[in-house]
Parts: structure tokens; sequence; C-alpha cells
């Protein structure tokens, strides 16, 4: 039985045609709903390809890379291959769908977000009482543009120092390089939590040992957290971005010892707080310090591209030097929704 994918012509031009990744062309060109009901069912354009060359990626018996470069049609398939790895490596280990309330797709580097400014008397739920007038909310858009950045990493190698590797060895450093950008990512966003998006949209810091935060303690403690939960209404303190050494000291509390607590991260590999809080621990914080947000209204990520790679440097096995970049920015939405903590000792 012959399939369209078999006899499709594959061109570079495909990649970046009319706003569109190769993937998306791809697809179009051969849409999977047309392999329902046949064994090919639950592949994407992109994998059916790989069968068509006879390509393995993963395993044991992964080819070479030598491999995607036996026809110009195949050769042309290098660049989605290693955008899809490097986009693995960038997801496997991010923290960021953790901390973000919506992702927002936009092409270009400045971007403008929406934002609503109640004052204390519109945050209260008032009774509506017969002709009264009804409490407003108003959106608007920020006064100062979101700037968003490139971040990520030049691959250095000639084709033919990596002509013989297998692909699956391949992929662990396309990962790595996926898991750096990530990393990247991560830092822009904790920045934008700490200090704003440059709309005067700064956390409010709270410095355990300074009232109201268990005044005169300066160490962590249980009491601290608990002042510091209680900062959040009328949000809720659902999410806590650690350091390391923050993480460590609230390990060795009574309350973080409860049996439960370990017996749920011991099930699921999920920390949480006595407080309900996800605790997230990441290197990219700063020492002696805690950022609480309520992630369902705090940060808004704005996604000017996927993960793209210099294809013509890669489909022409010039690859010396070809750059694997991503662009990402941060908004915050909601100012009150995110705050920090600092312990000083």
């Amino acid at each position: 039985m012959s399939y369209h994918f078999e006899n499709l012509k594959l061109e570079k031009g495909m990649y970046g045609r009319g706003g569109r990744t190769f993937a998306q062309t791809l697809e179009e060109l051969d849409p999977s709903e047309q392999y329902r009901g046949t064994a090919l069912e639950g592949l994407d354009a992109f994998q059916r390809q790989l069968k068509r060359f006879d390509i393995h990626v993963k395993g044991a018996g992964s080819d070479r890379v030598e491999k995607f470069f036996h026809t110009s049609d195949s050769a042309v398939l290098f660049p989605e291959f290693v955008s899809r790895v490097v986009r693995q490596g960038l997801e496997e280990e991010s923290v960021l769908p953790a901390i973000t309330a919506t992702v927002t797709r936009f092409d270009g580097m400045d971007y403008r977000s929406i934002a609503s400014v109640p004052t204390e008397a519109q945050k209260k739920l008032r009774r509506v009482e017969e002709g009264a007038e009804i409490p407003q909310t108003t959106i608007r858009t920020q006064e100062n543009l979101v700037r968003l950045h490139k971040r990520g990493r030049m691959l250095v190698a000639s084709y033919e120092a990596i002509r013989f590797q297998r692909l699956d060895l391949f992929s662990v450093t396309l990962r790595q390089i996926g898991a750096y950008i990530g990393r990247m990512h991560l830092e822009d966003a904790i920045g934008v939590l700490r200090n704003g998006d440059g709309n005067q949209n700064p956390a409010q810091v709270f410095t355990a040992g300074t009232a109201p935060i268990t005044k005169g303690t300066k160490t962590m403690s249980y009491g601290a957290l608990l002042d510091f939960w209680s900062q959040f209404d009328p949000y809720t303190m659902n999410t806590m971005l650690v350091s390391s050494d923050m993480m460590l000291a609230m390990l060795k509390l009574a309350e973080f010892q409860n049996p439960l607590t370990g017996l749920n991260f011991q099930g699921t590999g999920t920390l949480t707080s006595p407080l309900g809080a996800k605790l997230l621990r990441t290197s990219a914080m700063p020492a002696g310090t805690i950022i609480g947000l309520d992630k369902n209204y705090a940060l808004e990520q704005i996604c000017g591209s996927e993960i793209t790679v210099e294809y013509d440097k890669l489909i022409d096995r010039q690859l010396e030097r070809a750059a694997i970049t991503s662009i990402s920015g941060f908004a915050k939405l909601f100012t009150d929704a995110a705050k920090v903590l600092t312990v000083t000792e």
C-alpha cells in the first residue's frame, strides 16, 4: 500500500514558509487525519518522514547522524530533529509551567500586556442594591513595553566530527542545550517576578524578623512562613520558588518532617509545604530568598518563537557554528499575586 508521505518532496524552503514552522508546513502537506485507522495512526508528519527514510533516533538501535544525509530530502529533516530534541530538554526540567498563569504567542520583540489595578474598595465584594451602580473592573494596556529576549546556545562541531555518532548519544548534548536555554528563561521569569516588567510593578519584599514577619526572629521559621502566607489575601500562595539554602532550612523545620508530608513526596515526587504550596527549588534563585505566588494570577509568559536553528548550516553539512535560539519574555499580571521573603540569617 502506497502512502502520500512516501512521495513528498522536501526542501529547505519549507522552513519559515509563511510564518509557519517546518512541522506545521509538513503537517499541512501531509495531514495526520488521513492516516486514521492505519498502522501509521498516532504518528505526526515528521515522524512519518523518519519512517520513510528508516531513520531510528532512539534506543540502542539508533542510527548514526550521517543517516540523515544519505539523500537531499532526508537532510532537510535534520534541523527539525535538532529543534525537537532541544525542546524536549527545555521542557523536561522546566518549572515555567508551574509558575505561569498563561502563555501568549507573539510575533515580535516588544509586547504590551494588559493590567487591572483595582483599589481597595473595588476589591471588596459588595452587595448591589436595586438601582445602584455595579462595581467596575477596568482593564487597560500597560504603559511600558515588555521586552522579549533571545536566549540560546551555539552548536560548534563539524559534520565530520559528529557523522558517526549515534543519534541517541547526540540527543543527550542537544537536550543539555535545551535545559540551558530553559534555565535562562527561568532567570528572566524570576527577575520579572521580583523586579517587575518595567511598569513600576516590583514585588513587595518582606524580611524575616521585621514586622509583619515574626518580629525579632531573623532565621527561617514556620511562624515566618505563616506570616508570609497571610499577606496574600485575596490571592492564595499556592507556589513557592526557593533557593537551595532556603529549601534546606525549610526541610529542617519540624513541621516539614510530618510523616504525611514525606509520604506525599515519596509517592508522587512532589514536595508541598504544610501550607499547601508547591515547593520549587532552583539555583536561579538568589540565596536567602523565597518568592511566593499565586500561579493563577502572577505571571504571563510571552513566546516570540519556538526553538529555532540555523537550518541552512545544518542541511548543507557545514555545521561549524549553528545557533539554536528561543525568544521569550514575561509580564506581571497582578502585582500583589507575587511577593518576596528574604531571610538574612
